[in-house]
């Protein structure tokens, strides 16, 4: 099988491995060493001094937590978004009765820096800001970096910065600490090659801040209590052990790699994939320039119908691909992150020229 959605990913071999061995107390030696070691590597990726803790959710989980963990009814929040999954933070913060104000921007087109200022100056003030890195549905990258200093530069105090990174880090650098984010939001089925169940977020000093005022419920995802466990190495609640198996043997590599020969690789990797999309006679959706290296969102060419390629490359040809999540435009997902080769890709576009063909 070639499976080419954007999560959860292929895993490499010392996962698959790993996650296969016998569970362990989580209350033991053996995982307090692992979680350890877990939490160290991970800081490394989000470019962070900061906490960081570990949660047995999917990534969504971890949006939910830095929106119950910072916010209080009525809170004002900016909620910007480009696409189906920074409208999803938008969701969750109106879940939690926050007062959200919507800054939309076309599918396929990233975030604009500047109207985020403008926003934040003209209809503030807000209490936090939520968006996405890496907006899946459409394969566009978003400039984290340029936006958090448009938002620092446009109010003092400023509000607090919320990023969904969970398709993008471990893939795409963030530097947490340098470029002033508060809270970070990753998922282990992504570019961290690991099983789905385990969802990594990081805590600044203004987040707790924020922590300590924040009025909304809160049990599970309690930050505060998961602190107090981290502290000692373990979790609050039992955690998905096996999950955390191949998270832990993922991590081990990346961390031998290094992060800048990661994100060389992933930049390697989006452009061979584009390049073969283009080379097929098929487009790209998302705007030059701010194309994710994580997955590329292909438009079919005239006459194609997305669900019955999806089905054929399926079918036929043991290849899995995303659906469209733009309505009206004929396009499928393919994500090239993690554990991902150029052959793997190849097989995408052959298989396509020859559906073409057909």
């Amino acid at each position: 099988m070639n499976l080419r959605i954007p999560g959860p990913t292929p895993l490499p071999p010392e996962a698959i491995a790993a996650v296969g061995q016998q569970m362990i107390s989580h209350r033991g030696p053996q995982f307090e060493s692992m979680f350890a070691d877990i939490t160290a590597w991970l800081k490394v990726f989000f470019e962070t001094e900061e906490d960081v803790f570990i949660l047995t959710s999917s990534g969504t989980g971890g949006m939910e937590a830095a929106v119950a963990n910072t916010l209080s009814p009525g809170d004002r929040v900016l909620a910007v978004s480009c696409g189906v999954f920074g409208n999803r933070f938008s969701s969750i913060a109106k879940a939690f009765k926050a007062d959200v104000t919507e800054l939309n921007f076309p599918m396929g087109q990233p975030v604009d820096p500047n109207q985020v200022g403008a926003a934040v100056s003209e209809q503030g003030p807000f209490s936090a800001l939520v968006f996405t890195q890496n907006e899946t549905s459409t394969g566009v990258i978003n400039d984290v970096e340029a936006i958090s200093a448009a938002i620092r530069s446009a109010a003092d105090p400023y509000p607090l910065i919320l990023v969904d990174a969970i398709s993008g880090l471990g893939a795409i650098r963030l530097k947490q600490d340098a470029w002033g984010v508060d809270i970070v939001i990753s998922g282990s089925q992504k570019a961290w090659m690991a099983p789905p169940g385990v969802a990594m977020i990081s805590f600044g000093q203004r987040a707790w801040e924020a922590y300590h005022k924040a009025e909304n419920p809160r049990y599970y995802f309690d930050l505060g209590n998961a602190k107090k466990y981290a502290a000692r190495n373990q979790t609050p609640a039992t955690p998905n052990i096996a999950a955390l198996y191949g998270l832990h043997a993922s991590l081990a590599s990346m961390v031998d790699e290094g992060i800048e020969a990661i994100a060389a690789r992933h930049q390697h990797i989006g452009d061979y994939c584009r390049r073969l999309a283009l080379e097929s006679g098929l487009g790209l959706f998302a705007a030059e320039g701010h194309r994710s290296n994580t997955v590329t969102a292909v438009t079919l060419a005239e006459g194609m119908n997305t669900s019955k390629v999806l089905a054929q490359l399926r079918d036929e040809y043991d290849i899995h691909c995303g659906a469209s999540k733009a309505p009206d435009v004929e396009m499928i997902r393919v994500g090239h992150m993690g554990y991902v080769t150029e052959e793997d890709l190849n097989q995408v576009f052959a298989a396509l020229r020859e559906i073409m063909a057909a």
